[in-house]
């Protein structure tokens, strides 16, 4: 597999075609950003971190009946993927208030829901990925009514499955953001990564922040964190 020219470059990644029209390789950043890219800065070792867990995470959703993109990781920061067409929706799942949600409904952060809440953004950086509900997507014609029924039902799998995997490793799955993509013959998978940066890791025990917020929040111990994920999640694999 031959890398080739460079399609992307987001935040936290970067995106080559290859000689295979059906493979990209995706390539992981030390980058971090926070506030739709107003706080920037870097994670030493970050790239790497977020490469093997989101592979480590898509690997256990594979074997769950979760189609993913990952095709091979190929080294430390590189994996060969399936080429997609990213679905411009950002789902988040919550478990557990925090974040703009706590400051969105004045709730306490740590307040843990009786329900899982579903969201969905609107994936435009130039708008802020403004919070829209199914009618907007059905008036945007960002996804069909049958891709959005099976995105949700993804995710509502996908937080059943990693919150049961977690939680005897010590973290708790407060809430976490997807993406998925449709390939070439138009079904619907999993994309992006799942990883510290897109996700709200904590202690179970301590409530300790293991995840993008050390960064966000200025808390310090941020590469810590991400190693402790990576070493909890490799010794429980």
């Amino acid at each position: 597999m031959e890398k080739r020219v460079q399609l992307y470059e987001g935040k936290a990644k970067k995106v080559y075609a290859t000689d295979d029209k059906n493979i990209y390789i995706v390539s992981y950043k030390d980058d971090a950003t926070a506030f739709n890219g107003l706080k920037k800065g870097t994670i030493v070792g970050k790239g790497a971190i977020n490469n093997k867990v989101s592979n480590h995470l898509m690997g256990l959703l594979e074997k769950e009946g979760i189609p993913t993109h990952v095709v091979q990781e190929l080294n430390d920061r590189e994996t060969a993927v399936k080429a997609v067409t990213i679905v411009p929706l950002e789902v988040i799942i919550r478990n557990i208030a925090a974040g703009s949600l706590a400051k969105r409904l004045g709730l306490e952060e740590g307040l843990k829901l009786p329900s899982t809440v579903l969201e969905f953004c609107y994936k435009r950086d130039d708008l802020g990925d403004p919070l829209v509900n199914e009618s907007h997507i059905k008036a945007l014609n960002l996804a069909s009514e049958s891709e959005l029924l099976q995105i949700k039902a993804y995710s509502l799998k996908i937080n059943t499955i990693l919150g049961a995997y977690l939680l005897p490793l010590g973290i708790e799955l407060v809430d976490f953001k997807l993406e998925f993509g449709k390939t070439a013959d138009g079904t619907i998978i999993l994309a992006d990564e799942i990883s510290p940066d897109t996700c709200r890791f904590w202690d179970t025990s301590t409530h300790e922040k293991l995840d993008k917020d050390r960064f966000r929040r200025d808390l310090g111990k941020v590469e810590d964190a991400y190693n402790e994920i990576l070493s909890r999640l490799m010794g429980g694999a």
